[in-house]
């Protein structure tokens, strides 16, 4: 005879592992994420040592945005008023900030351009970027290296034309930009000590325009 002695349940098992893996995997993804620079494109996680095939996981547990084509932020980082000079150097590497650009970066004058102003050598095609303003100038020789720094924006590594440089071009471009603008830029830098007078004149000399800026620099320290 079989007594019924009621129901029996099973009760479930859990691992103690479980939410240790599931820790650990979303700990990996923002310890990878740290690797990366402020920007990045796909092709930098290789260099970081991390898979490619973790960028959507990456994404979706919002590490990082997608703020462009084939470009990407960490979502920690806040966004700085240079952006979008970070965002055209890391799709063009061979790019030099310089001109308007370059004097807002370097905080000389007073002018804010739209457009992200970047000097090519003259053989390089043009970049192709719809949803980046940029203006294109073509350098050559030693124009392409003289004065041309390196400065890191929002985690990318920028090619950026020096303070004394950067005074010289505008007024080698002074077609494009305005005499007023090359007059206050060099003013400006002059007050401030951005650039002393032998750093602007050596790089009006290299660029050939020293005949062209050297009554300007005379009447303002005189």
């Amino acid at each position: 005879m079989t007594e019924n002695v009621g129901t029996c349940f099973q009760m479930p098992t859990y691992s103690a592992n479980m939410p240790l893996m599931k820790l650990g995997a979303a700990a990996k993804l923002r310890a990878w994420s740290r690797r990366l620079p402020g920007l990045f494109r796909p092709r930098d996680l290789q260099e970081a040592g991390i898979p490619t095939g973790r960028l959507r996981m990456m994404i979706a547990r919002g590490e990082v945005d997608r703020i462009g084509r084939g470009l990407y932020r960490r979502r920690n980082l806040a966004p700085s008023e240079h952006e979008t000079v970070a965002m055209v150097s890391k799709r063009v590497p061979g790019a030099i900030i310089c001109l308007l650009t370059a004097l807002h970066v370097h905080r000389i004058g007073t002018q804010v351009s739209k457009d992200v102003w970047i000097a090519l050598d003259r053989k390089a095609r043009k970049p192709r970027l719809s949803e980046l303003p940029i203006r294109v100038i073509r350098f050559s020789g030693p124009m392409l290296r003289y004065g041309v720094l390196a400065r890191d924006i929002e985690g990318v590594t920028c090619r950026i034309t020096s303070p004394a440089r950067t005074v010289v071009d505008c007024f080698r471009y002074r077609n494009k930009v305005g005499l007023d603008v090359a007059l206050e830029a060099l003013r400006d830098v002059l007050r401030t000590r951005r650039a002393t007078v032998d750093e602007i004149s050596r790089a009006a000399e290299v660029c050939r325009i020293l005949s062209v800026i050297r009554p300007y620099i005379e009447a303002m320290v005189s």
